[in-house]
């Protein structure tokens, strides 16, 4: 019986084909006195700093976004607390996430034109692993999206990128059948609308992964 192709296999198959062809060399560190080491912990210091850095980085964003904002209102609706949603579920406090990113979907769902964020290599440390497992599947198929920054494939709209976030929040809190059925509705509303451009290969993605994770779940529990 043939064994199912698991997307670890495909990541080590190309790994170790772009090492034969000689487009990736490794490189060992070497300390002062000229000896190979290797470093592979983590201290409770280091772990602390990079949580700073991120949490200032984050701040840093929302006061540009909030004083950016008033400039291009008559372009496009921009929402101040993107980062802030994806940096609170990142440290796991999905109430909050919850609140800020239905906020977002409701303000973002009045305007035909919104703005997107890039999803490689800036903000990476921000997102949600299935994002991050997506844009590598994304960048298996197509490199020249690593060099290119093509937007269609590495950016996604500040309204699809709230709606994940409503329902990863949703389904981390179990809320009630009502309010999932309610959250595929704005899908559905997404799709069926022009608030955002699904020719943009990242934003579909994003969106069929949205409605699935809720289709999953609700097949759980009926």
């Amino acid at each position: 019986m043939e064994q199912p192709l698991h997307t670890a296999d495909l990541l080590l198959f190309k790994t170790v084909n772009n090492l034969c062809r000689g487009k990736c060399q490794y490189k060992p560190m070497t300390n002062m006195h000229g000896k190979h080491t290797i470093s592979t912990q983590s201290t409770p210091e280091l772990n602390a700093l990079g949580e700073l850095l991120r949490k200032s980085a984050v701040e840093h964003l929302q006061i540009f976004l909030q004083s950016a904002a008033p400039e291009f209102q008559f372009i496009a609706i921009i929402v101040t607390t993107g980062f802030v949603a994806l940096y609170a579920y990142k440290r796991g406090d999905y109430r909050y996430c919850l609140d800020l990113s239905t906020q977002n979907v409701h303000k973002l769902l009045k305007s035909n034109t919104v703005t997107a964020l890039s999803t490689f290599p800036e903000f990476i440390q921000l997102l949600d692993d299935d994002i991050v497992s997506l844009t590598a599947l994304i960048l298996i198929i197509n490199p020249d999206c690593r060099t290119v920054r093509t937007p269609e494939y590495t950016s996604i709209d500040q309204l699809i990128l709230s709606l994940y976030l409503m329902i990863q929040c949703q389904l981390k809190l179990r809320h009630s059948l009502t309010q999932l059925l309610q959250t595929l509705e704005y899908i559905e509303d997404v799709r069926k609308g022009c608030h955002v451009g699904l020719h943009m290969t990242f934003n579909h993605l994003i969106l069929k992964l949205s409605k699935c994770k809720v289709l999953s779940y609700l097949d759980t529990i009926l």
